[in-house]
C-alpha cells in the first residue's frame, strides 16, 4: 500500500469553539469531480491517498459531525465518474474522517479558499484522474457518434480508433506510442474546422443571477448545447466545449483547452448583469491591447476575470504558472484584428434578432480571450438583471433565434477568413 500525506498549512481557528459547516456541495463531471465544505472559519486537513482498492482519507481537526457533513453520503450520485462511496466518521474527538472510495486512480488537490462572495471560507477537494484524456481524441469520439453519414473510407480508419473506450484505470507509461491515423484520416482531421464553445461560469461560481432566479451558468449551458448542435450540422466542424455540464472551469484552463485542439475559433457566452436593471441588449467584445473602448467595457471585463475568485482555482497547482501568465500576455495584432471581423459577423446577425447594447464590437481586457493565436469573442447574450431580456432569455424559441444568429455570423465570417489547414496531433 503506497500512501501520500500532506499537511494543508491553514490557520487554527480561534480559541473557543471550532468551525461550524455551513453548507458541503458535490460538483461530478467527467473531467474532475469537486467536493466543498464551506465552513464559518478555516478548516485544517490532512488527506491519505491509497491504493488496492483506491480511496481517498480526508482528516479535519477541530471539527464534529454534524447533519451538514452526514448529507455528503446522500450527494454523490450513482454516475460520479471518480467516487464510488463516502463514508464520514469521527476519527477523534476532534478530528472527522472522510473517505472517498474510488473508481479510478486519481490526483487529488486538496486546498482551502478565503472567503469571496457569495461564499465564506472553502475547503475545496478537486479529484482529477491520474491520466487526462486527450481532448482532440474526444471530439473525434463525439463526432462519430452523431456522423455516420460521414465519408465512409475517413469513417473508418476514425472509427477503429475512436471505438476504443478509455480505461476506468488509466496507467500513463513514459514509452507509449502516440496512435497514429492512415493518411487519408489525418488529410481529413487537418482540414476539419474547431471550434471551442465556452459557457462562461459553472459549478461553484453560478456568474449573474436573474430577478426570478434564473443562473447565468445554466442558461448560457443551455444555449452552448444548442449552439453545438447546430454546428455539428456540419460534417466539417468539430466542437469542443470547455465545460458541456455544470462545473467549475478556471480562466486558463478554458483558454488552454482551446489551444489543446488547436481550436480555429473560441466563443465564450454570457448572459450578464448590471447595477441597473434597466441595462438591456446584447453585445460582442473582443480582446483589447490597451485600454478598454468604454467605461462599461471595462467593467465587464472586471466583472468577468473575477471569476477565478469565485470558483475556486489552486493557485499552488497551476502547472507552470509563470510560464501560463505570459502566454496570456502574448496577445498579437493578427489575432485581436481577426476576432473583431468576427465580432462583427456575429453582432450583425444577432442585431436582427433582438436589441443590441452598442452597435459595434466592444474591446476590453478579458483574459479568458487571450489565446494569443485563436480568433477570440465574448458575446454577452442579454442582460439577464433585466426582466423582460431575463424572460427572453428562459424561452427556447428565442434561444434557437439567438442559436441560428451566432452559427450564421459565424459561417459568413469563414466565408470572408477561411481558416487554414493545421497539423493536428492525438496526444
Amino acid at each position: 500500500m503506497g500512501a501520500l500525506a500532506l499537511v494543508l498549512r491553514i490557520p487554527k481557528a480561534l480559541a473557543g469553539t471550532g468551525p461550524s459547516l455551513i453548507a458541503v456541495r458535490v460538483w461530478p463531471a467527467p473531467e474532475y469531480t469537486r467536493v466543498t465544505l464551506e465552513s464559518d472559519k478555516p478548516l485544517a486537513a490532512r488527506h491519505t491517498l491509497v491504493e488496492s482498492p483506491y480511496r481517498l482519507a480526508i482528516d479535519i481537526d477541530d471539527l464534529e459531525l454534524s447533519p451538514q457533513l452526514r448529507e455528503l453520503l446522500g450527494k454523490v450520485r450513482a454516475d460520479d465518474p471518480f467516487i464510488a462511496g463516502v463514508r464520514v466518521g469521527q476519527n477523534t474527538p476532534r478530528t472527522v474522517r472522510i473517505v472517498f472510495d474510488l473508481k479510478q486512480r486519481i490526483e487529488p488537490q486538496i486546498f482551502a479558499l478565503a472567503p469571496a462572495a457569495p461564499y465564506q471560507d472553502r475547503l475545496v477537494f478537486d479529484l482529477y484522474p491520474k491520466v487526462e484524456a486527450d481532448p482532440l481524441l474526444a471530439l473525434i469520439q463525439q463526432k462519430e457518434k452523431a456522423s455516420q453519414e460521414a465519408a465512409q473510407s475517413v469513417h473508418d480508419a476514425i472509427s477503429e480508433l475512436a471505438a476504443k473506450p478509455a480505461p476506468s484505470a488509466p496507467i500513463a507509461s513514459v514509452n507509449t506510442p502516440k496512435p497514429k491515423l492512415p493518411a487519408a484520416a489525418q488529410t481529413k482531421l487537418d482540414r476539419l474546422i474547431v471550434i471551442a464553445l465556452d459557457p462562461g461560469h459553472g459549478g461553484e461560481d453560478p456568474g449573474a443571477t436573474g430577478p426570478t432566479g434564473l443562473k447565468e451558468k445554466d442558461v448560457v449551458l443551455a444555449i452552448a448545447h444548442k449552439l453545438r448542435e447546430r454546428l455539428d450540422d456540419n460534417p466539417n466542424i468539430r466542437v469542443m466545449m470547455t465545460r458541456d455540464a455544470d462545473f467549475f472551469v478556471p480562466l486558463g484552463e478554458r483558454v488552454r483547452k482551446a489551444r489543446r485542439v488547436q481550436a480555429d475559433l473560441f466563443v465564450s457566452i454570457h448572459a450578464d448583469a448590471f447595477i441597473t436593471p434597466q441595462a438591456r441588449g446584447a453585445s460582442v467584445f473582443a480582446l483589447s491591447d490597451g485600454a478598454a473602448t468604454s467605461a462599461a467595457a471595462r467593467w465587464m471585463a472586471d466583472k468577468e476575470n473575477k471569476a477565478d475568485a469565485v470558483g475556486g482555482v489552486n493557485v499552488a497547482a497551476v502547472k507552470d504558472s509563470n510560464v501560463l501568465r505570459a502566454m496570456l500576455d502574448m496577445s498579437t495584432s493578427a489575432q485581436i484584428k481577426d476576432s473583431l471581423k468576427l465580432g462583427k459577423s456575429v453582432l450583425t446577425q444577432i442585431g436582427e434578432v433582438g436589441k443590441l447594447h452598442k452597435g459595434s464590437v466592444e474591446q476590453a481586457g478579458f483574459a479568458v480571450l487571450k489565446a494569443p493565436d485563436i480568433p477570440s469573442i465574448l458575446v454577452e447574450t442579454a442582460f439577464i438583471s433585466n426582466p423582460t431580456e431575463e424572460a427572453r432569455l428562459k424561452d427556447p424559441d428565442y434561444q434557437d433565434k439567438l442559436v441560428d444568429a451566432v452559427a450564421t455570423g459565424i459561417a459568413r465570417y469563414f466565408a470572408k477568413n477561411p481558416p487554414l489547414a493545421r497539423r493536428r496531433t492525438l496526444t
